[in-house]
């Protein structure tokens, strides 16, 4: 089975890439990247192609000047419409495509015009329910935004339409399509793996006060609002919330509206720093509207540290509601305050669930896993070709 890869920037498709390499079946990966900077990412030079002429330029404008959202979302999907356009014009014959959605609309038309299959490959939920939900946050809080370029949403569901298969990396994300009337045999879950050698317990934390621990963009879509809320009620004499990860435009104006006494905003972090505030913190709090898979939610369980996540953050295929942490609904500040008190009232939970954090990672499997779940998928996906081919 050769099998080509094909993503706008990175992802996870390296991940799995380097997988498929290892296991023999990579013909190719194609990014919008620059080798220099795929140079790092394990996978050998004469497997990589790359179109380095817009996307990275497009990254490295936006770094300079702050673009109204309408427009930078119409420069990026055009931007995708064109390195599709330039890999298809340069792909190999090949069993299968697989491609990050939004990318991969006239390479899979291509690879199916010559008898391969083409997979879709969707890293968080449905675009139109993402689109429906991070549009009513952005509404909520006071910016008439829509979250998805209106282009995007049709070309995305264009591929949905034309793919063979579609995969998803958690439940969540599985349920999404199926609510938008996908059906459910053209779906296909296959988790995240992850990097736990990169994350282990380095420290404990402290008995004298009570840390809480948000790691990822700060932004509206992760529900950092609800998380600020939630901890302003939450009563406790030596309380910190320490906040990890880059902040978005909309944010700025939106942290003002809360009183951020005893809450650090830290910025981006390296993996380290991320490892030692994850084992010196009782609790990480997710409460995001919409996600694929929260890769921060494994790296903190390998780190011992307990999890409070939304239902919307494919935690429910990482850890068990009220073992290894709690589950709770997205928008809802009081259900985050009550697992935090949970916590604090009980330190003798807080280290059992951080045991069980510990226990649990060795069950969570590492891109290795991740490659193998998915040349399965692959291989099933083949084999039906296959039997539904005249004789």
């Amino acid at each position: 089975m050769q099998v080509v890869s094909s993503v706008h920037g990175v992802f996870h498709h390296f991940d799995l890439a380097r997988e498929l390499e290892s296991l023999g079946h990579l013909q190719r990966i194609y990014s919008s990247f620059p080798w220099r900077r795929l140079a790092r990412e394990g996978v050998p030079r004469e497997r990589v192609r790359s179109f380095p002429w817009i996307h990275p330029a497009l990254l490295a404008f936006e770094r300079r000047v702050s673009l109204p959202k309408p427009v930078s979302q119409t420069l990026h999907t055009r931007s995708m419409q064109i390195f599709d356009q330039w890999v298809a014009g340069k792909i190999e014959d090949c069993d299968v495509l697989v491609a990050l959605s939004g990318s991969g609309l006239k390479t899979g038309a291509v690879v199916q015009s010559r008898g391969g299959r083409y997979v879709c490959d969707r890293g968080s939920s449905h675009i139109r329910y993402q689109d429906a939900a991070v549009t009513e946050e952005y509404a909520r809080w006071g910016f008439p935004l829509r979250a998805c370029d209106p282009a995007m949403v049709r070309r995305e569901e264009a591929e949905y339409e034309r793919a063979d298969l579609i995969t998803v990396p958690s439940e969540f994300a599985r349920r999404t399509f199926l609510e938008m009337g996908i059906a459910s045999e053209k779906v296909k879950k296959v988790p995240y793996g992850v990097r736990l050698d990169r994350f282990r317990k380095t420290g404990s934390p402290p008995q004298d006060r009570f840390e809480v621990l948000f790691a990822g963009t700060v932004s509206l879509r992760k529900g950092v609002p609800y998380l600020l809320e939630a901890f302003q009620r939450f009563q406790h004499p030596k309380k910190r919330l320490r906040i990890a990860g880059p902040v978005e435009p909309a944010m700025v104006q939106t942290l003002r509206r809360f009183d951020l006494t005893h809450v650090e905003v830290l910025g981006r972090q390296t993996q380290p720093q991320l490892a030692e505030l994850m084992s010196t913190s009782h609790v990480m709090v997710l409460p995001s509207i919409e996600e694929g898979l929260a890769l921060v939610q494994g790296q903190a369980l390998a780190c011992g540290c307990p999890l409070i996540s939304s239902v919307n953050t494919g935690g429910e295929d990482l850890f068990t509601d009220g073992k290894e942490g709690f589950l709770v609904p997205i928008r809802s500040p009081e259900t985050i305050q009550r697992s935090l008190e949970k916590l604090a009232d009980a330190p003798g939970l807080q280290g059992e669930m951080s045991v069980a954090a510990l226990e649990r990672v060795t069950s969570i499997g590492g891109w290795r896993d991740y490659g193998l779940a998915y040349v399965s998928v692959l291989n099933d996906l083949l084999q039906k070709h296959s039997e539904n081919i005249p004789r």
